[in-house]
């Protein structure tokens, strides 16, 4: 059990995290530091601004961030855009959504992000525009199943070679440090491989790998009606199956993907309190702010480790020193 949850990656992070931040932690007690850190691992809030070698070291922390990131930015896919409809635009590039990425994961690397805006644009030009919901759930195949995506391109091109691929090559690598994938033919006079010899070697790669794979028996369904498929044919139909989807549990249906009840009244209270603001605010020039609002944000719990790049303002200015001409009409 101890070993399926990972709990002894989440007890090396939690000692780690509590000899890195021992002074602020001495304050407030080990105990009550144990109990945050695991109920912040539970919550799925432990993956924020967290360094990307932690954010993909469990299948947990790849739900929890994808989860994170849909909830953050599903207002960038609302068509004229509620809340942000000032600068919101309904299509955005891979460079913007790896830009989004790293807002939660300061070292989120471009390679993946590219590969998922791959399955999106099938190889097309990769400045299109990509809308939040075909991005999102590329984003979710290509991030969570990395590893098995890795092996399925090695499978491909050997059959497409007309090889058999009796050993299957699994990563062994959980460094974070992905390969780049050569982009498989799709331009064969085949058209593809054969649907039915593809199951069968993923399922043969499903038994034997340690790592996240969808259900075979969803992916056996998903391919039963195909003859011949390629490989981003194959990513493209992962992407777009809800039952895999569901398997998953990071992200809802596509139908309800911009719906959460909880984020849309924390987002109200927001709205509210800053057209508060702007209507309440002082109008004498004598400075009196005695009747501005009291603004009672809602704390948001974040993990006790800080920001990976970390930057200390100076209180002061060095560019304070300038003399004055004291001839100065």
């Amino acid at each position: 059990f101890a070993a399926q949850r990972h709990v002894l990656t989440y007890m090396e992070d939690a000692v780690s995290q509590l000899l890195e931040n021992r002074e602020d932690i001495s304050q407030y007690g080990i105990a009550r530091f144990f109990t945050e850190y695991f109920n912040s691992v539970r919550q799925g809030t432990h993956i924020l601004f967290r360094e990307f070698s932690f954010v993909q070291a469990t299948p947990h922390n790849r739900a929890s961030f994808l989860r994170t990131f849909w909830r953050c930015f599903r207002a960038v896919g609302k068509n004229g855009g509620k809340y942000f409809n000032i600068c919101c635009r309904y299509l955005l590039t891979a460079q913007e959504y790896h830009c989004l990425l790293q807002l939660l994961c300061p070292d989120f690397p471009m390679e993946l992000t590219q590969k998922a805006a791959r399955i999106v644009l099938m190889d097309d030009a990769m400045d299109c525009l990509m809308s939040f919901s075909d991005f999102l759930f590329a984003f979710q195949i290509q991030f969570y199943y990395s590893e098995f995506l890795e092996s399925v391109a090695a499978i491909y091109q050997d059959l497409l070679a007309g090889k058999n691929p009796n050993t299957v090559i699994v990563p062994t690598s959980s460094s974070g440090q992905h390969r780049q994938r050569q982009p498989p033919n799709d331009c064969s006079p085949l058209d593809g491989v054969e649907a039915s010899l593809f199951y069968q070697c993923l399922e043969s790669l499903c038994d034997r790998s340690k790592y996240s794979c969808p259900p075979s028996a969803l992916v056996k369904e998903m391919l039963s009606s195909a003859q011949r498929l390629t490989f981003y044919g194959f990513l493209l139909a992962l992407a777009k199956d809800q039952e895999i989807n569901r398997a998953l549990g990071a992200l809802p249906d596509k139908g309800d993907l911009f719906l959460d009840p909880v984020m849309d009244q924390e987002l109200e209270k927001l709205v509210a309190q800053v057209s508060g603001l702007s209507i309440s605010g002082p109008t004498s020039s004598s400075g009196d702010t005695a009747n501005m609002p009291v603004r009672n944000s809602p704390r948001i719990n974040s993990p006790w480790k800080p920001l990976h790049h970390r930057r200390k303002m100076d209180a002061e200015s060095e560019g304070s020193n300038e003399e004055t001409d004291s001839s100065e009409n």
